[in-house]
Parts: C-alpha cells; sequence; structure tokens
C-alpha cells in the first residue's frame, strides 16, 4: 500500500535503468535483458579487469556487482560483452528523449547515465495520475522504446525517492519503491547495513559504528552535538537523512551553481609503468588539459600531480628506452604515493608551459625506482582568459598565439577525428594517447 500524503507534498521519482550497460548488450543481442547470463568486460585487459556490468541472471547467481572476470565461475556459460560507451550513450539520449515527452527538461536532473530525479508534482494533475501510475508510465515508454527496463523510487522529497529506488525497488515485484517520512521511519530506521543508504560509505559507517550507531534510528537519537563534534558540517546531512527529511528540492538544484571549477585527468595502467612511461604519460596528458583549457575558454596557475606506486614489491619494471635505473632491488619499489603541485606566475593554458612545468615536477617528486600504477592531474581554480591579468613585462601576444595554434588544434580534431593531429611523443613506448582517443571514460567506445 502507497504511503498516504498529504494534498501540500511534493512528489520525486527516482528512475534507474536496470543493469544499464548489460542490458544495452543483450538488447543489441536479442536477449532478454532479465535472463540472460552476460557481463560487460574488456578481455583484452585480463581476467583481473572489473566487470562494468553484469545482468540481473548472473548477480541472481551470487555474482556480485563490479566483480572481477576471475571471480565468475568457470563453470557458468555467460557472454562476455566488450564494453561499447559510444553505444551505451545513445541508448541513454533515446532515454532521456522519452522522458522529456512526458516531464519538462526543467524538472529533471540526470545524475548519472543511468539514473534522473524528476518532480512530477505539477504532472500529476496534468495526467490525473498517482506518482505510482506515473513512475509505470514512464517505465513502460523507455521499455517500449528501447527494450530497457527500469526501476522507480518514489518519495515526498529526493533523498526518500533515491533511497526507496535504493533498498526497495529492487525487492518490488513491479520494480517500483514507495516512501514518505513516516513509512521510511516505520520500514528502514532499522535496516542495516547503513551502507545501503545513500552517501554512507565503509568509512563514514565504521566512524558511525565506533560510536555505537548502527541504524538510522540511532543516529536520529543520538546527541547532536557530538555527530557535530565527529562529523563536522556533514552531521547535518546525516541528522536530516536520518529522519528522512530533504530540504534541497529540483529548483535549487538547477539555481547550483559551483564557487570554484577544475579539470582533472587519470589513468589507471593495466601493469607496472616504469617511471620514463609514466612520466611521458604526464606529458600527454597535460597536453590534453591544455587542450581542453583553451576549448572551454578557461586557463590555471596551479596543477596537481598525483602518483600512486604499485601496492606489491614486483620486480623493477623495464626501463624505457635509453634510460636505466642502476642499482635497484625489487625490494626498494614499495613506496607509498607522491602529490604535488606545480605552479605558474599567472594563468595559462600554453601547453608548452603546462608540459614544461609537468614534466620537470614529475622528475622532481617522483621515485625513478618505483614502480607506478596510476597517474592524476588537476588544473586547479579556473578562471576566463578574459579574466586574466598581465603584468608590465609579459608578452599576453605569445599567449594569444599558443592559444590560437591550440585552438586551431581542437578545430581539426572535431571536424577529422582526435587521431588527426598527434604529436611525436604520443608514438613512444608507454604513450596512451592514441589508444585513449578511441575510448569514452576510460573504456572502449565501441567505435
Amino acid at each position: 500500500m502507497a504511503p498516504s500524503r498529504p494534498a501540500s507534498a511534493r512528489s520525486y521519482l527516482c528512475i534507474d535503468l536496470k543493469s544499464f550497460y548489460a542490458s544495452v548488450e543483450c538488447v543489441e543481442r536479442g536477449l532478454d535483458p532479465l535472463t540472460a547470463l552476460l557481463a560487460v568486460a574488456d578481455p583484452d585487459r585480463g581476467t583481473g579487469t572489473i566487470c562494468l556490468a553484469l545482468s540481473p541472471a548472473l548477480k541472481a547467481l551470487g555474482i556480485r556487482n563490479r566483480c572481477r572476470v576471475y571471480e565468475i565461475p568457470r563453470w557458468i556459460p555467460y557472454v562476455k560483452a566488450v564494453p561499447r560507451m559510444k553505444l551505451y550513450i545513445d541508448y541513454a539520449a533515446r532515454i532521456y528523449s522519452t522522458y522529456l515527452d512526458f516531464i519538462a527538461a526543467e524538472d529533471i536532473h540526470v545524475y548519472s547515465i543511468d539514473e534522473a530525479f524528476f518532480d512530477v508534482t505539477a504532472y500529476l494533475r496534468l495526467y490525473h495520475a498517482s506518482p505510482r501510475e506515473l513512475a509505470v508510465r514512464l517505465m513502460d515508454a523507455v521499455l517500449r522504446r528501447t527494450g530497457i527496463r527500469a526501476t522507480a523510487g518514489i518519495g515526498t522529497n529526493l533523498y526518500l525517492a533515491k533511497i526507496a529506488l535504493d533498498i526497495l525497488a529492487k525487492h518490488a515485484p513491479d520494480f517500483i519503491g514507495e516512501l514518505d517520512e513516516p513509512a521510511y521511519r516505520e520500514r528502514l530506521w532499522r535496516h542495516q547495513p547503513l551502507t545501503d543508504f545513500w552517501r554512507i560509505g565503509p568509512g563514514i559507517a565504521r566512524h558511525l559504528a565506533t560510536l555505537g550507531l548502527f541504524t538510522m534510528e540511532d543516529i536520529a537519537h543520538a546527541p547532536t552535538d557530538l555527530l557535530y563534534r565527529e562529523f563536522g558540517v556533514d552531521a547535518e546531512l546525516l541528522i536530516d537523512h536520518a529522519w528522512g527529511r530533504e530540504p534541497v528540492r529540483m529548483a535549487d538544484i538547477k539555481a547550483y551553481r559551483s564557487k570554484t571549477h577544475s579539470l582533472s585527468s587519470g589513468q589507471v595502467f593495466l601493469r607496472d609503468y616504469a617511471f620514463a612511461e609514466a612520466r611521458l604519460v604526464a606529458k600527454e596528458m597535460m597536453d590534453q588539459l591544455c587542450l581542453d583549457m583553451v576549448e572551454k575558454g578557461v586557463a590555471t596557475a596551479s596543477v596537481t600531480l598525483w602518483v600512486a606506486y604499485a601496492s606489491h614489491p614486483a620486480a623493477t619494471p623495464a626501463p624505457a628506452p635509453g634510460e636505466g635505473i642502476p642499482g635497484v632491488s625489487p625490494e626498494d619499489v614499495r613506496l607509498p604515493g607522491v602529490a604535488a603541485t606545480a605552479t605558474l606566475v599567472r594563468p595559462s593554458s600554453s601547453g608548452p608551459a603546462w608540459i614544461a612545468a609537468i614534466d620537470d615536477l614529475f622528475a622532481r617528486t617522483v621515485s625513478p625506482a618505483a614502480c607506478i600504477r596510476r597517474v592524476n592531474l588537476s588544473c586547479n581554480h579556473l578562471v576566463r582568459e578574459e579574466d586574466i591579468d598581465y603584468g608590465l613585462f609579459d608578452d599576453p601576444a605569445q599567449e594569444v598565439k599558443t592559444r590560437s595554434l591550440q585552438a586551431a588544434v581542437n578545430t581539426i580534431k572535431r571536424r577529422f577525428g582526435k587521431d588527426a593531429i598527434l604529436k611525436g611523443m604520443d608514438f613512444l613506448p608507454g604513450a596512451t594517447t592514441r589508444e585513449r582517443n578511441h575510448q569514452i571514460g576510460g573504456h572502449k567506445s565501441g567505435e
């Protein structure tokens, strides 16, 4: 039975596409997404690669989501689908257009490629429907147009809609869960584990456990001064959610503008990278970030480099051509990660300037003896190009010339493809730009 609602209550939906990537691959193969045994994973990355998605039938056999390929028992006759990110984006666009047939864009918040929130308060009278009936209309329309099944959460605020989706809908025969504040307290106050609740990860759950708090009811009745002392400003969110409250509305989300902006890029290597190889990749990444800054009309005076070393005492990686690592034993390579920041005198999007700065920073801060597994770069505190203040002895004409050249490179890449213009370093051993040019989100695009 649906929770009772006062006339003034708002109605929200949270709709999730069931095992989205796996469902798309099933539909493309003419398989039933609910009964087919299918995993989306890249075989080129070996059996240790993480499965991007599992079909519901595979999960029903006890296979955990986001498992590694080798964790799927060999006796299970499942289909292994190579990721096709461009195809998934195309499906997501078709599904969003389906939503627009019923709900205006200003009342939709796309939370991820497979999940969206809807404020349907004004649409219930328009369609002469209850929230559940409207959810069914949307879900059925998506199924008819794409073959993808959806689940839905219904709530009197955004948080309750999300929790109804995450905890209740997956166990409901019609894939729909519904909550208001009283129903939330009645049905989920004692629910465990706490990690099932939105925004409570393992770390926060462990912290709460040290305080003797194991359920939302425990948090709701805990002393507020204790929660603020332990969690700071985040305690307000914990307390609100413990009671099933959420003050943010769709209009607040649409009106939000971040005070600071950044651009970042990261790569996880499929093998241990030697110092010279990872240094090359860092320069490739910085080059692309500079092109991205030019495309967006912004610049930065600060870029942070973060490097994660291999966490095992692996053998010393093969040195890059022309660069040896004499006197290094396998025991020497177990090191913590490192983070450091490069700065320029004033904001810039110049590729030559930033590539040189990151190359120098990498050489000064990263251990040449270590095996490297991950590199991240973050362009901090972006400013608009027109807001850059040049000094008396600066040469803004040179900056404009460099920016114009990079803008031309972007234009050519948009028109003829990302491989239309490549640098010499992109062809060196260990370089990843050419491979990443055919990826979306670090996975194969399928093109």
